[in-house]
């Protein structure tokens, strides 16, 4: 029971970061933890690392890397949204949106961000279902 007066804290918005460059990682828990409600609960290098990630920590939100090694982050996308369906991937890379490759828009990702446009406002518009422009 809650004391008058006082409210409940709302759970956090849990975030799996995927990318394999540590800088970009780095800049994304920033970001992360710059946004009230929201935090970090792992990392993972590969597509194949944040399948397994993904599956043992039922993350509500994957920031996911297109270039990965081993597994595009489009097909990780693709198993991940497949098999947990209610985990929001949002595909992040350095590509303009006409650039991008032509399955991105099919992988059951909700949104595509390009890096520098990361910020508290865009994650928050993800989940809302407000999404930035990406498709």
């Amino acid at each position: 029971m809650i004391a008058p007066g006082l409210q409940a804290e709302a759970p956090a918005v849990s975030v799996l970061v995927v990318d394999d460059q540590e800088p970009f990682r780095a800049a994304a828990r920033f970001v992360v933890r710059a946004t009230a409600g929201y935090q970090v609960v792992g990392e993972a290098a590969s597509g194949e690392a944040a399948l397994e990630l993904a599956e043992r920590l039922r993350p509500s939100l994957v920031l996911m890397d297109i270039n990965l090694p081993g597994m595009s982050g489009i097909e990780a996308t693709r198993r991940l949204t497949r098999t947990l369906p209610d985990v929001v991937v949002m595909l992040l890379s350095t590509y303009s949106a006409d650039d991008l490759p032509d399955d991105a828009g099919t992988s059951g990702a909700r949104a595509y961000v390009h890096k520098t446009d990361l910020t508290p406002d865009v994650l928050r518009s993800v989940i809302d279902g407000t999404q930035p422009p990406g498709f």
